[in-house]
Formats: structure tokens, C-alpha cells, sequence
């Protein structure tokens, strides 16, 4: 098997949660290997994602480290036997790989959350909002690339249209709502799509208005999916220079707390729903 040029976020997480179910059990690496009748070298590329593993050898290296927790196992079992690349496939080479990781992690994420402070979340943007957002960058994308990327933000909206739509959580800043992106018109019509988004049942949508005195710090853009058991959670934070993926289970523990305070912070979801409508008549 010929190692990956470079693992995704999601092959490279599998590869992670085997190597701290080994060193929990106090295993080697080349013991390990030789369990599976193979060399040092295979468990290395295992667990830094390089090279796939089949189910099976995954319930095989479970039992060999008497792991107890079955719900993790079985969840790292389906992440093998994953096959094949999904829609964000067409876009390797095109986009940056943290990008594609995203909607890999939005694709398989079990609930989703995230806290704006200057920005409407990426996948509840309309085409022109998304094209003035990305038009504003500095050094700004070329056309291809803005096409591109704004193809596949709508893209990414797949996770809604499913017979069980993922619940996803929104909370965001008065900023975000009132910062003018490409032009009021622009702005007011992505408000108006907010509204319309807020009113599916797996969807929510709450404000932190100015009044409020905000008495913790978050990032601009914070992310969080929610995995099939609590330690597959991941935490996204983007900022200038990029996306970084979180998933240490000290920062998890971190972030499910920044979360909670954000939430409590902002008004219920019917308050937040007449402040949108509010500021989107003053456009």
C-alpha cells in the first residue's frame, strides 16, 4: 500500500485515537506491527494517517489492547471503513486542504456549533455575501479561485438536505449582523436568509447583542462538531493565518465550557429572531 501524499484532517485523526489507544495499554509500536504481522514501519504509517486500515485489523488492535470502551471502538471502526472521497474531492488542488477537511468534518459530524463575532457562518451564507467576503480578503483570490471557493461554501449546505438534517447551532455577535459586506443590499439579504435558515427544526440561531458586557474572549470564528462519542469531538478555530483543528480531549473539555458561556450570553432564539428582522428592515 503506497502511504498518502498527505493525510486529510479525518484519516489523520483515525491514525491519532489508535496511537493513544496503544500507549494506553503500554503497547509498543513494533509489537503492535507484529500483531498485525508487520513491521515497525506499518504502525508508523498507520497512525500518522499515511496508510488506511481495514475494520477488522482495527477491532483486532481494540481487543489487543483490552480496550473496554466499545462505543469508541465502533466509531473508529466506521471512520476505517470509510471508502472513497466525497463531493470535496473535486476540489483537491484547487482549494486549500483545510477547507476540504471541513466539509469532510461537517459531512460526518454527528451536531455542529459556532460562534461568529464579525462574520455569518460560512454555510448559511448566500452566494453574493460569500463573494464580497472572500473579495475583501487582502491579498484578495483570483475569480477562478473566489468561483471556486463560493461553489463550494453552497456546496456544503448537502448536510441539511439529508432525511435527518444535522442540528446545527449558531450564535452570533450584534457585529456580525450589522457589518456590511459588499453593500446593504448585499447584507440585508443575507439577514433575510438567516431568518429563513432559523425557522428549520435542526437549526438555531442566537444573538449576543452589544448591550450585553461580554466577560469571556472567543475568536472571530469558532467551530465545534460533535463526533459520534465525546472523544472524536473536534474543535475548528480560524483566524488570519488559517484553520487550526483542535481535538487534545483537555481542549475539547476547554471549548464545550467556552460554548455553554457563549450560549448563556445571548438572547433566546425568538429574541434573536426579532433583532434579525429589526436590523435587516434598517439595511
Amino acid at each position: 500500500m503506497k502511504p498518502a501524499k498527505k493525510p486529510t484532517a479525518r484519516q489523520a485523526r483515525l491514525g491519532a485515537e489508535l496511537r493513544k489507544l496503544r500507549e494506553a495499554a503500554g503497547v509498543s509500536g513494533a509489537d503492535a506491527a507484529a500483531h498485525l504481522g508487520g513491521e515497525r514501519s506499518l504502525m508508523s504509517h498507520v497512525e500518522a494517517g499515511r496508510w488506511g486500515i481495514k475494520p477488522e485489523r482495527v477491532q483486532f488492535l481494540a481487543s489487543y489492547y483490552e480496550v473496554g470502551d466499545q462505543e469508541l471502538v465502533q466509531a473508529l471502526i466506521a471512520m476505517a471503513r470509510e471508502r472513497g472521497e466525497g463531493w470535496w474531492g473535486k476540489y483537491h488542488g484547487v482549494l486549500p486542504p483545510a477547507l476540504l477537511d471541513l466539509a469532510e468534518l461537517e459531512h460526518h459530524a454527528k451536531y455542529l456549533r459556532t460562534a461568529q463575532a464579525l462574520i455569518m457562518p460560512g454555510i448559511f451564507q448566500t452566494e453574493d455575501y460569500a463573494r464580497a467576503v472572500y473579495r475583501a480578503a487582502i491579498p484578495g483570490p483570483s475569480e477562478d479561485e473566489t468561483n471556486a471557493q463560493v461553489e463550494h461554501r453552497l456546496r456544503r449546505r448537502d448536510i441539511f438536505e439529508r432525511e435527518s438534517p444535522t442540528p446545527y447551532e449558531a450564535i452570533l455577535h450584534e457585529a456580525a449582523l450589522q457589518i456590511n459586506y459588499g453593500s446593504r443590499d448585499i447584507s440585508r439579504r443575507q439577514l433575510e436568509h438567516i431568518l429563513e435558515v432559523a425557522e428549520l427544526p435542526n437549526i438555531s440561531v442566537r444573538v449576543i447583542p452589544f448591550s450585553v458586557e461580554v466577560s469571556i474572549g472567543f475568536t472571530p470564528q469558532l467551530f465545534y462538531a460533535g463526533g459520534p462519542v465525546p472523544q472524536l469531538d473536534t474543535v475548528v478555530i480560524e483566524g488570519a493565518h488559517g484553520m487550526h483543528f483542535v481535538n487534545a480531549e483537555v481542549q475539547l473539555k476547554k471549548y464545550r465550557s467556552l460554548f455553554s458561556a457563549i450560549e448563556e450570553l445571548s438572547l433566546s432564539a425568538d429574541e434573536s429572531r426579532k433583532m434579525i428582522h429589526r436590523i435587516a428592515k434598517e439595511k
